[in-house]
């Protein structure tokens, strides 16, 4: 569900690659080794038939973290985008429909979510039911707050528009302090590039020419002694 796959077959297709893979891969061990067999013939077959098993998991888990970047990388703009809606007179519905169909054309994976709660609000399901499966679907953690928001607002009558004006605010700065944090880490992260790729390269365009001199200079001293 957090990786956005919708079709009833998904968890059977899931299941079944894990099983395929976890004898495919041992089976083409064994075929390889028919030329030359290893030593710990079964160790590896142990190790290939877990491998097969867990690689549609570290899929999985690849799928729904660049979803959920997907749709965190687009949610402010969404935000921004219901706060107008809503203090420009619409409901609450017809903002979360507005903003499906705006937010699709630049983020596929946020308006899909806005559309599939308006789907459900048209359906009949009640506006918090409909909201935390937004918030189940999506899995993102600031889009969680942002209902719990919603539901609380409309539990005790409070404006809407604030409370998103507010949460919108709240927000921005929040991504602010995500990419100053993400600005603090980088020269941690640059070190071992540096060190590993750019130090050699440049040590050798520096020296290079320096240790060929030495060696045009005192080759022929060394070959006359």
């Amino acid at each position: 569900m957090n990786a956005g796959y919708r079709r009833e077959e998904a968890p059977i297709i899931y299941f079944g690659a894990k099983t395929i893979l976890a004898v495919l891969f041992p089976l083409l061990v064994f075929i390889a080794a028919i030329v030359h067999v290893p030593e710990q013939m079964h160790i590896l077959l142990v190790l290939t038939a877990a491998l097969g098993y867990y690689t549609p998991n570290v899929f999985l888990i690849w799928r729904v973290r660049e979803r959920k970047r997907e749709i965190f990388n687009a949610f402010p703009e969404a935000l921004d985008l219901m706060v107008v809606c809503v203090e420009s007179g619409l409901a609450l519905d017809a903002a979360i429909a507005k903003v499906g169909d705006e937010i699709g054309q630049s983020n596929a994976a946020l308006g899909e979510e806005f559309k599939l709660a308006n789907l459900e609000l048209r359906a009949g399901i009640g506006r918090e039911s409909a909201l935390r499966n937004l918030a189940l679907r999506t899995g993102v953690d600031d889009i969680d707050a942002l209902v719990a928001m919603l539901i609380q607002a409309d539990k005790f009558g409070t404006s809407v528009a604030e409370s998103l004006r507010v949460h919108a605010d709240g927000m921005r700065t929040k991504r602010m302090l995500r990419a100053e944090e993400a600005a603090q880490k980088l020269p941690v992260k640059l070190i071992f590039p540096v060190i590993l790729l750019i130090f050699p390269s440049l040590f050798m365009v520096l020296l290079g020419p320096s240790i060929l001199t030495l060696m045009r200079l005192l080759g022929p001293m060394m070959a006359g002694q």
